[in-house]
C-alpha cells in the first residue's frame, strides 16, 4: 500500500492522552473534535499499540482502502510528537484528491484535536 501523505507535528498532551483521544474520539463530549463531513464516515480502529500506534480505517466511503496511521512519540509527561500517515491501495488517486484528503486530515488532527487541548 503506497504512503501518499504524511505530517508530523507536536501536540500538547503526553502520548497516553493523545492515544486515548485517537482511540476514543468521543471520550469527552464537551470537547468534540472528530467532526465529520457529509461524505465521511466514522473510522474504526484497525490496529493499536498503546500508547504509540493507532491505525484508523477509512474516513471516506469512496476510498474504503484508505488507512490512517498515527505514530505517537514522546516522554510519559510533556508534549508528544504525532505523525499521521495516509496509506492507500493502488490505484493512487490524482494529486488534487490526495491534496483534499491530506488537508482534511490536517484539519481534524492538527486543528480540531489540537484545539481541544488548548492550542
Amino acid at each position: 500500500m503506497p504512503e501518499v501523505a504524511r505530517k508530523r507535528r507536536t501536540q500538547p498532551p503526553p502520548p497516553h492522552v493523545l492515544y486515548e483521544a485517537l482511540t476514543d474520539p468521543d471520550r469527552d463530549p464537551t470537547r468534540p473534535w472528530l467532526l465529520l463531513q457529509e461524505d465521511e464516515q466514522r473510522p474504526t480502529i484497525a490496529e493499536s499499540v498503546e500508547p504509540n500506534v493507532v491505525v484508523w480505517t477509512s474516513l471516506w466511503p469512496l476510498r474504503p482502502d484508505a488507512n490512517i496511521r498515527f505514530d505517537i512519540e514522546g516522554p510519559s509527561r510533556g508534549s508528544a510528537t504525532l505523525t499521521w500517515t495516509l496509506i492507500l491501495d493502488d490505484p493512487v488517486p490524482d494529486a488534487a484528491t490526495i491534496i483534499r484528503m491530506r488537508k482534511r486530515l490536517n484539519v481534524l488532527i492538527n486543528a480540531n484535536l489540537r484545539f481541544t487541548f488548548g492550542q
